[in-house]
């Protein structure tokens, strides 16, 4: 089983290849369509901002791969600001359109009290739907962030888990074979590896 790590320029490529080979797959990171769309599941990591993202992915065609491997049933993964990515827009620095993958809107935190920007620290899940493949057999546990935008669901059955920061924050999310984690699990200790793990061992079916 391989699984394609998209390399269009703004990611942490080579933690997230080395989490997905410990875990005993092969990684091969790449901005090739052709290798992409011969993987058997898709990861979209992301470190940045949101407009500069999107402009990599449409300079080097890769925003329209990404969907196409969605479309074509191949299970597909964005982590942190790749599952920003995922929805149809942010207003990180001005309004610009994501990939539209997930209904929904990327918006800074707002201002308040006791609670600094960006969200820097780990933060305990509360799954929602603890029954979802992604999370299933795993226990609620503390999971690393990093971010000062989050993402707002336009339907909450694409909300898979929260984190409390003075209210309920977007962690895990998650629509048929397209899911996206808010934090890097390959930094997230015992449970991050585990989310990692359940996702790797999903199997697509091609369209």
């Amino acid at each position: 089983m391989t699984v394609a790590i998209v390399d269009y320029g703004m990611g942490n490529l080579h933690s997230v290849s080395k989490a997905v080979e410990r875990l005993g797959y092969a990684s091969l990171v790449t901005g090739d369509p052709a290798e992409i769309m011969a993987a058997d599941s898709v990861i979209l990591p992301g470190v940045g901002a949101f407009g500069d993202a999107m402009e990599h992915l449409r300079d080097t065609g890769l925003d329209a791969v990404v969907k196409e491997a969605a479309a074509a049933g191949l299970p597909v993964l964005g982590i942190c600001l790749g599952m920003q990515l995922l929805f149809s827009g942010s207003e990180e620095h001005g309004q610009h359109e994501g990939l539209s993958l997930l209904p929904g809107s990327v918006v800074r935190f707002a201002p308040r009290e006791g609670y600094k920007v960006p969200h820097m620290g780990w933060n305990r899940l509360e799954f929602l739907q603890p029954r979802n493949p992604l999370l299933e057999g795993l226990e609620e546990g503390h999971v690393y962030f990093v971010h000062s935008f989050h993402a707002l669901m336009e339907k909450d059955s694409d909300l898979l888990a929260v984190t409390d920061y003075g209210h309920p924050v977007t962690a895990v999310v998650g629509r048929g074979n397209v899911f996206g984690m808010q934090f890097h699990p390959e930094k997230s200790g015992e449970l991050g590896i585990k989310l990692l793990g359940n996702f790797l061992k999903l199997k697509g079916e091609r369209a």
